[in-house]
């Protein structure tokens, strides 16, 4: 079984241990590991236009990054287009790699991709930004940034 196969198959088991309604989770180290391994992987990054304004964004190869907001800032109102437009982004077969700040709407985003018809959406755990410390300040116990993945600032 190939490094890429291994990575599948573990965001899968991940997924079939908790219970999850979607294809599979992965840490952010193996999301970026796929994402440099399978050209058809896609990241969705479902946060708001003013979280990449503000925190940024990982730095991924740009033919597999793309933006699609869950829900909008500041009314925090559901994109109601969401798997219409991700649609005009993939197919069904696509392995979709979604992330948000700390996986909570990406979460949410995978399990609606999945119950419209795409086999292959994965929640990226943790984030770009990770869980809070215990003094409230992300970046500093887990997530895309903590793990120094590359990413733009702004």
């Amino acid at each position: 079984m190939s490094i890429l196969e291994q990575l599948y198959t573990q965001a899968q088991t991940r997924c079939l241990e908790h219970g999850l309604p979607y294809a599979g989770a992965l840490t952010p180290t193996e999301a970026f590991e796929i994402l440099k391994m399978d050209g058809a992987a896609r990241m969705i990054d479902v946060r708001t236009r003013a979280e990449l304004d503000w925190v940024g964004r990982p730095a991924v190869n740009a033919n597999q990054y793309s933006h699609l907001e869950w829900i909008s800032y500041p009314t925090g109102a559901p994109n109601m287009a969401f798997i219409n437009q991700l649609s005009e982004m993939a197919t069904f077969e696509t392995p979709l790699l979604l992330i948000c700040r700390s996986a909570g709407r990406s979460k949410f985003a995978a399990a609606a991709a999945t119950q419209a018809g795409f086999t292959r959406a994965f929640d990226i755990l943790e984030g770009f930004e990770g869980d809070k410390d215990r003094h409230g300040h992300r970046n500093t116990i887990n997530g895309w940034r903590w793990q120094g993945l590359p990413w733009l600032g702004v």
